[in-house]
């Protein structure tokens, strides 16, 4: 049997991935900061192994990286890694010892399109600290596996969503009160035209995509992968198309970003103003073709779940 380690797994896509390689036949270990339950319980879980580690505080004392060779895994799946020098050590650790190590990283490497659909072939314009650090650590990983030979892949999600949180709103960031608005038929500004995009993906099809790199081995090892819906939408169609879920047409306005800030906060307002500057917009051609990879849900049925879960947890009120 082979050992999967998953780096943050009782996350978002662990509630979803655990399940997926438990039922594959993988025995699986999760390390993790705390005792923080999956999502969406599954039984799957009682048959993983957990192990409590302070990655930033092993990070700094530059063991972290021998901590995760040393429980011998054949495949690392790193779901938060977050800082260069922190993949570097991974990979050295990692050299030589597994078959695979899985990063994810983000469509925000990219920084703003050129061309769309954007693929995994055009050069990184990243800015901000995620997006630029995300960029370094795949170039770094992606050096890796060609000096050193370490099996590394890389795999590149868009907004994550899916039941148990708050899905990324069609103002551009994420206070939930935007999906009570357009259920309700209130009038809602969108920044500028409400003409640029966000590209959604559900937790599951991430977890979908890491499974698909452990079946195509050959074909996934120094490759990155985009990691999102079929298709990005626009904010006002994203907007209109909530509405239209309830029976109401959605009273939209617009007004130019600096103006439209004032409504928000300013937590809210430098969300959206991310969101905007980035409009991904990203091609799966690639994965499709060489990992099989097909995404279950669109950008508006992933959305829909989430929302739907936040009504019956009355987070979002229709009425």
């Amino acid at each position: 049997m082979s050992r999967v380690v998953i780096v943050g797994g009782s996350g978002h896509v662990g509630t979803y991935l655990v399940p997926r390689l438990v039922e594959a036949g993988f025995e699986v270990v999760n390390v993790t900061r705390g005792q923080r339950a999956p999502y969406t319980p599954h039984g799957a879980w009682e048959a993983v192994t957990t192990v409590n580690a302070d990655r930033a505080a092993e990070d700094a004392a530059g063991t972290f990286g021998e901590r995760i060779a040393a429980l011998k895994p054949d495949i690392v799946i790193d779901m938060i890694c977050f800082e260069p020098e922190s993949a570097r050590q991974m990979a050295t650790a990692l050299a030589g010892k597994v078959q695979l190590l899985v990063h994810v990283g983000t469509i925000w490497v990219h920084g703003p399109s050129v061309q769309v659909p954007t693929t995994e072939m055009q050069a990184r314009r990243p800015f901000g600290d995620y997006g630029v650090k995300k960029a370094a650590i795949e170039a770094l990983l992606m050096e890796a596996a060609r000096r050193d030979g370490v099996p590394v892949t890389i795999v590149h999600p868009g907004h994550i969503v899916g039941r148990g949180w708050n899905p990324l709103n069609p103002a551009g960031h994420f206070n939930p009160v935007v999906f009570s608005m357009l259920a309700q038929g209130k009038p809602l500004a969108l920044p500028n035209l409400g003409l640029e995009t966000v590209h959604h993906v559900h937790a599951d099809d991430v977890a979908q995509m890491i499974m698909c790199t452990i079946a195509n081995w050959s074909s996934a090892v120094g490759e990155a992968f985009h990691t999102v819906s079929p298709a990005a939408v626009t904010l006002r169609g994203y907007a209109e198309t909530v509405a239209g879920w309830f029976g109401r047409e959605a009273e939209l306005s617009f007004l130019p970003f600096d103006e439209w800030k004032a409504g928000w906060s300013e937590t809210e307002a430098d969300a959206t103003l991310n969101h905007i500057a980035h409009s991904p917009n990203c091609s799966i051609h690639k994965a499709r073709r060489l990992l099989g990879y097909q995404p279950r849900y669109t950008s508006f049925e992933a959305v829909r779940e989430a929302v739907d879960w936040l009504i019956a947890a009355g987070t979002v009120e229709t009425a």
